[in-house]
């Protein structure tokens, strides 16, 4: 129960969409943008400094200040899957324009007064690449060693099993079947995040568009299927899933290297390739 409070409790915190009575959340952020800045809880004034840290490691690749982007492709996607008769992508025009206001740089963080002010009117922040890792790090920090936790395509294991010290064991969904494992790998402490393109989509003219969009091109990324990670932080997994969804794999295997993350990457043609370390991860 208490791990689903702190859950609930930063899902609140972090939401772009709705109110909630007493709560000053990222919606409050974003709608006083250009406006003034907005006294904010610590748990939000310590993920946007993150979020920052992760935007120069993925070298701007996971970028939390694509909101007014992003937002256009939440409508389209919103609108398609309620009526994919007139399903259609956003406007291109509209993409561009929204993307000349994403500059992480006008996301201003006074940790001494615990404000945030968007000096952009028109930046929006998102964190929809990085929060839910995040929020299931702090968790697992306050909880017992031995529990392992799942929160939709993120799972962080606080230790083995304390019945008899075994490893659990974590399913890597096959982005071609959803309801199949692609491999099972062994888990005693940690996280492993997925993220794919089999998530999240919906259908315009026979084409299917996923939710993890390229800040290069504005469209979703085309270099793979799933890349799944594993590593210490559940933040920094969900951060890095992110990015290695957005680059090529020599680009996101020097990344991984550098942060210690073992990785499994399907391509579009579903060709696996994986890391030394998530391979022997794997459970025969």
């Amino acid at each position: 129960q208490a791990i689903h409070d702190d859950l609930q409790y930063y899902h609140r915190l972090f939401d772009i969409y709705n109110d909630y009575e007493g709560v000053v959340n990222l919606k409050t952020v974003n709608e006083n943008a250009g406006v003034q800045p907005v006294k904010v809880d610590k748990a939000i004034i310590e993920l946007l400094t993150d979020c920052k840290a992760y935007y120069l490691l993925t070298e701007g690749k996971v970028n939390v200040a694509m909101g007014s982007v992003l937002a256009l492709w939440h409508d389209a996607r919103t609108d398609g899957i309620r009526d994919p008769q007139t399903a259609k992508l956003p406007a291109m025009e509209k993409l561009q324009e929204a993307a000349l206001h994403t500059d992480i740089e006008s996301i201003q963080i006074n940790e001494e007064a615990s404000t945030v002010y968007i000096a952009d009117p028109k930046v929006r922040l998102d964190v929809g690449a990085i929060a839910k890792g995040w929020a299931t790090q702090k968790a697992a920090e306050k909880a017992p060693a031995g529990l392992l936790i799942s929160v939709g395509g993120n799972v962080c294991a606080t230790g083995p099993k304390l019945q008899d010290g075994t490893p659990w064991v974590i399913g890597i969904q096959d982005p071609e079947e959803n309801d199949k494992n692609l491999h099972t790998i062994y888990l005693k402490e940690g996280s492993v995040v997925t993220s794919g393109d089999y998530q999240r989509t919906y259908w315009v003219d026979g084409t299917a568009y996923h939710h993890i969009i390229d800040p290069q091109t504005l469209m979703p990324a085309a270099y793979w299927r799933s890349v799944s990670i594993v590593c210490p932080d559940s933040g920094l997994a969900d951060a890095l899933s992110t990015g290695l969804f957005l680059m090529d794999y020599e680009q996101g295997k020097a990344l991984a290297q550098k942060c210690g993350a073992e990785v499994l990457w399907v391509s579009i043609s579903g060709e696996e390739f994986m890391t030394a370390g998530f391979e022997s991860k794997l459970k025969n």
